[in-house]
């Protein structure tokens, strides 16, 4: 059976947060970002954190706290009021998530081309709020068709991903954001991967405990995942063959 995988859009593979900066400048102005910035610098060892917890109840904390459909733009450390005035103003642009950069160029390419070779079944899961012009899925499609990945299946939803990729028949799902794996790993037989540009720094002590993957870079995931479907499935099923390499990468 080919591999099913879920991909995150925002974090994973779109650089939502330099857009958010440049509307943000646009709202607060130049030198209020300017001091946002130094104050996120300033406050990166004490920042809220996002606690991963256990079976056993205990829990780890790691990273800034976000609210539930506003990701918070980790570069700058705005205010509740502020991050909502922001969202509100991202609302008013035409086609907000149709104009973003790609984190690595050529990366969607790469996975379109690997999905054709050996028959993957990708779908993209965003829980982008909507904004002026296209809905946030035409949006999303037109700009994954833009980056070389056409005819792409973009599923804009809300609630728990582990329930969405129960529901799914996801084998695996890559996303960014640590609660979004750990919802994975609990409430459906899929796999996460946890993509954590930040070399380590910050990671949840709890990622691996509970059996989520952790990956650098989508460069590195897509090679991850070739080895993954390489081995045969019938000689080791999905969960094993996930977790040995991924753990085995972690190592080296």
């Amino acid at each position: 059976m080919p591999l099913r995988i879920g991909f995150d859009l925002d974090g994973v593979f779109a650089d939502m947060e330099s857009a958010l900066i440049r509307c943000a400048t646009d709202v607060f102005g130049e030198a209020m970002i300017e001091r946002l910035q130094d104050r996120a610098k300033e406050g990166s060892s004490s920042a809220e954190t996002t606690t991963i917890a256990d079976s056993e109840g205990a829990s780890d904390t790691t990273g800034p706290t976000v609210a539930d459909n506003t990701p918070p733009i980790l570069r700058i450390k705005m205010t509740p009021r502020q991050t909502h005035r922001l969202w509100r103003h991202v609302e008013t642009v035409n086609d907000f998530w149709q104009d973003l950069q790609e984190i690595e160029p050529g990366s969607l390419a790469r996975l379109h081309g690997l999905a054709t070779e050996r028959r993957w079944e990708i779908i993209f899961l965003t829980k982008r709020p909507a904004t002026a012009g296209a809905t946030a899925q035409v949006q999303s499609q037109k700009w994954l068709e833009s980056k070389g990945f056409p005819l792409p299946s973009v599923f804009v939803v809300q609630g728990n991903r582990g329930r969405i990729a129960q529901a799914l028949g996801l084998d695996i799902v890559v996303d960014d954001r640590p609660e979004n794996c750990l919802d994975v790993v609990t409430d459906s037989k899929a796999r996460a991967v946890l993509v954590w540009r930040e070399r380590q720094q910050g990671l949840p002590t709890a990622a691996r405990r509970l059996g989520i993957g952790v990956v650098e870079s989508m460069t590195e995931c897509l090679d991850i995942l070739v080895q993954i479907d390489t081995i045969p499935e019938e000689k080791e099923g999905v969960f094993n063959r996930v977790m040995r390499i991924l753990g085995r990468a972690a190592r080296s």
